[in-house]
């Protein structure tokens, strides 16, 4: 076997079998290389990326990195072959462009694997699978279906145990269905008596060096391996890789004829049985005539060492990414420099972690590698030392080590020269004027939109959320309720790349994009609360140019609706996006009359549509009242002589609903509330109301669906009990009064009203029904305002507090004086 690993004119190619993402083979290649200095490197991946291999070169280019194909009519269908810094295939690259020789890649085009992946959607035979394409044989249909597909098998000396190969396309190749897909590491791994196949890898390969003289070594043995895992399993279920083997097979022998010997072919493991076979050129032509094409794109894009993890759902993943680049990078002791990093991160952390914490967590992972019979000490010694020695034994802070470190948030970085649509080009302007850089790691962005950047910056973000580009999430601010106020959680994934080149369709900047992606939108929306929504969108991410398909289409979408429930849905999102026009300075005069009209036919349709519901649909039409309140508050404020008498139509839309009895019992008590605190009821008409509600002649649960929405809710309706006892009285005095027979009935109604109390206002209101109105002071007096209060204002010590009012809102009073006054209502 070491004989056919030659090198030289007229000797076979230098087959240098690796793990992908194994640093042990990446060391390997580079010795290998080294030793051997061929003339050419041809390594496995799609020859459409010959033209970026100069790229790997530059200084702006930081792994992990991927190659990213795309199909040109379909920018969604796509595929990528990532590359860490760790990588066998960069390495190689790399020294390459070092040594100044030519690197080629010679897997099968990416243009076959698309259509590979097209042909097996049309078929029907792809279903949504995790993350991989062209490397792994029969996996390439993945790469259809899914948004993004990675390419490479697991490793290829691991191929990804999936229960379901692709087609082969060609008959003289079909899959065996007695044929077992299987993971060769695995199968190692179990023949020498591991049960785990990461652990058997580290112990005899990362764990021993390339000695001197001895750079092939570990190749041949590999190769070894795998030429008696190919005899006994033949393709291991792989099918698709015999066509893949015959291309390379292919171009191996032209780089052979052009460069006369001196070629090194870097590639997993699995194949190079199969490229060391002699078989004739026909027949491998006969393996590839007739495969399908597609146009296709390539680039270089930035990848992280989380989509390197096998846990992300790439077929070709490795445990621990973080670990492995660890390990490639360290120049001696890694386990000491580990540990180091461990500490650093749970010192940052606020955990206290000394040098003593260290010193013992190196010499219990030394001490277990020991008793294992390991080498030296692997990622599951360094573990059990750090959960041991610097988390006391607790899986929680050993968890962010694990994400942080072991897996880790490492983002990559492209140079600008690298190729992109225009789309992409416009983004990275943007991130680079609006100080918006990418990265891996989840952060969160706080937004003064007063502010001429953080505004451009919140239109960029609801741009690209409206393009499908869900860089950032809108999160609850913190400290303020503000509109001028947003806040954002802010993660760069790798295949938001293909999805900047699929909105490229939409326009060559992200305006013009988002803008026509809009538009489209707003035809084919199926609802009104879709278009009102979408409206809203707009103004968010400030595209005036969008406004006008939108509201037209909103108009007609309100004309044709008669569904007050829809109605109402969508008149909310509506009013909402009014707000904006204060803060963003948007014209928003054409939405202000959509959403007055809309808001009259709600009114128009609302009580009869109110009539005669069952408790769901009830409770739902309780949540439209509540809503549309809401913003006819919003709306009623507009400066518009139509829309200031909005409030007092809505008004009256809720005297009716809370007087007709056809009316469920939970919408009359949340009109009556409703009118309560608008200042429209009087206290003593509610109590009233309230009154003749839990008279004996209501049936109860009629009556408990009426407290339910006079009183239920996180809507104050608690306070309201603890401020006016006569309130409280009468719900007292008819809950006491409940038949035992209904009792069962209302139970849950008032469990689910009380239980959306605060613990504070409940054990008020049971500390006030357990005094008793005696105690309390009974009903109070007519004219006494409300219990608890005096019955007028006591001027003097409302005056007190204003210095304290005009310091917290800022008010034009000197800083001084305002000092003074405090100084004076505190002494």
């Amino acid at each position: 076997m070491a004989s056919a690993v030659g090198r030289g004119a007229g000797a076979g190619p230098l087959l240098l079998g690796v793990r992908h993402h194994g640093p042990g083979s990446a060391r390997a290649v580079r010795a290998a290389l080294e030793e051997a200095r061929p003339r050419v490197v041809l390594i496995e991946g799609p020859p459409e990326a010959d033209a970026l291999v100069p790229l790997a070169a530059d200084e702006e280019m930081r792994p992990p990195v991927a190659l990213l194909a795309h199909a040109v009519d379909e920018p969604g269908r796509s595929a990528f072959w990532p590359l860490a810094e760790f990588s066998p295939e960069w390495v190689a690259v790399r020294w390459a462009l070092e040594h100044d020789v030519p690197a080629r890649f010679i897997d099968l085009p990416a243009t076959h694997t698309l259509a590979w992946g097209r042909q097996q959607d049309e078929a029907g035979v792809a279903g949504e699978r995790p993350l991989d394409a062209d490397a792994d044989a029969a996996k390439a249909d993945t790469a259809a279906d899914a948004d993004t597909a990675e390419a490479d098998s697991a490793c290829d000396t691991a191929p990804d145990p999936i229960p379901h190969s692709a087609p082969d396309p060609t008959p003289d190749s079909a899959p065996d269905p007695d044929d077992v897909r299987i993971d060769p590491l695995g199968v190692l791994a179990q023949t020498a008596g591991y049960d785990d196949p990461e652990r058997w890898w580290e112990d005899v390969v990362e764990h021993r060096g390339a000695g001197k003289g001895d750079a092939l070594a570990p190749f041949t043995v590999l190769e070894e391996a795998m030429a008696a895992l190919r005899e006994t399993y033949g393709s291991g279920g792989h099918d698709r890789d015999l066509v893949r083997e015959a291309y390379m097979r292919l171009q191996v022998r032209a780089a052979q004829r052009e460069f006369e010997g001196g070629v090194a072919v870097v590639c997993g493991a699995w194949h190079v049985p199969a490229l060391r076979q002699k078989t004739t050129v026909a027949a491998d032509r006969a393996l590839l005539k007739g495969l399908a094409k597609v146009k296709t794109d390539m680039t270089w894009v930035p990848w992280t060492h989380r989509r390197l993890s096998r846990t992300s759902g790439y077929g070709a993943g490795i445990e621990s990414p973080g670990w492995y680049g660890h390990l490639f990078s360290a120049p001696d002791r890694p386990v000491e420099r580990w540990m180091t990093k461990v500490a650093g991160l749970l010192r940052a952390e606020d955990r206290i972690v000394s040098s003593a914490h260290v010193i013992e967590a190196v010499r219990l992972a030394e001490t277990l590698a020991a008793m294992r019979g390991r080498p030296l000490p692997g990622l599951s010694e360094t573990t059990d030392a750090v959960r041991a020695v610097m988390c006391e034994g607790s899986d929680i802070p050993l968890a962010l080590v694990r994400d942080r470190l072991v897996v880790g948030d490492v983002l990559g970085e492209v140079p600008s020269a690298a190729p992109a649509v225009p789309l992409q080009r416009d983004l990275a302007r943007l991130q680079r004027r609006l100080r918006l850089k990418p990265e891996a790691l989840e952060r969160e962005l706080e937004l003064d939109l007063r502010k001429e950047t953080d505004a451009a910056r919140s239109g960029l973000l609801h741009r690209l959320r409206l393009l499908g580009i869900a860089w950032g999430e809108p999160a609850a601010s913190r400290g303020s309720t503000g509109t001028f106020r947003e806040t954002w959680r802010l993660r760069w994934e790798p295949e938001l790349s293909v999805r900047v080149a699929e909105a490229g369709v939409w326009g060559t900047t992200v305006v013009s994009a988002a803008t026509a992606k809009a538009e489209a939108d707003a035809v084919a929306a199926q609802g009104l609360a879709d278009v009102t929504a979408l409206a809203e969108r707009c103004l968010l991410a400030e595209l005036p140019e969008a406004l006008p398909t939108v509201m037209r289409v909103l108009a007609e979408r309100a004309a044709l609706d008669t569904d007050v429930g829809h109605l109402a849905q969508a008149l909310p999102a509506l009013v909402r996006s009014l707000r904006y026009g204060d803060v963003r300075g948007t014209d928003t005069g054409a939405l202000g009359e959509v959403a007055a009209g809309l808001a009259e036919r709600v009114f128009v349709g609302l009580p009869p549509a109110c009539a005669a519901l069952d408790a769901d649909a009830a409770e739902e039409m309780r949540r439209h009242v509540d809503a549309v309140h809401g913003a006819v508050g919003l709306l009623g404020d507009a400066p518009a002589a139509a829309q200031g008498r909005l409030r007092t139509r809505w008004q009256s839309v809720l005297r009716v609903l809370c007087a007709r009895e056809t009316v469920p019992g939970v919408i009359r008590g949340r009109a009556v509330r409703l009118l309560l605190d608008d200042g429209e009821l009087a206290q003593e008409e509610a109590a009233r109301l309230m009154g003749l509600v839990l008279s004996p002649g209501t049936p109860p649960a009629d009556a408990a669906a009426w407290i339910e929405g006079f009183v239920g809710g996180g809507s104050g309706g608690g306070m309201l009990l603890v401020h006016d006892e006569r309130l409280l009285g009468l719900v007292d005095t008819w809950l006491t009064g409940v038949p035992a027979e209904a009792f069962t009935d209302v139970l849950p109604l008032l469990r689910r009203t009380f239980s959306a109390y605060e613990p504070g206002v409940r054990r008020t209101l049971g500390e006030l029904v357990r005094r008793g109105p005696a105690a309390g002071g009974g009903a109070a007096p007519a004219g006494s305002g409300i219990p608890g209060f005096a019955a007028d204002l006591d001027q003097e010590r409302a005056d007190a507090v204003l210095p304290v009012v005009r310091l917290l809102l800022g008010l034009d009073e000197a800083a001084g004086t305002a000092g003074e006054e405090l100084a004076g209502v505190t002494g």
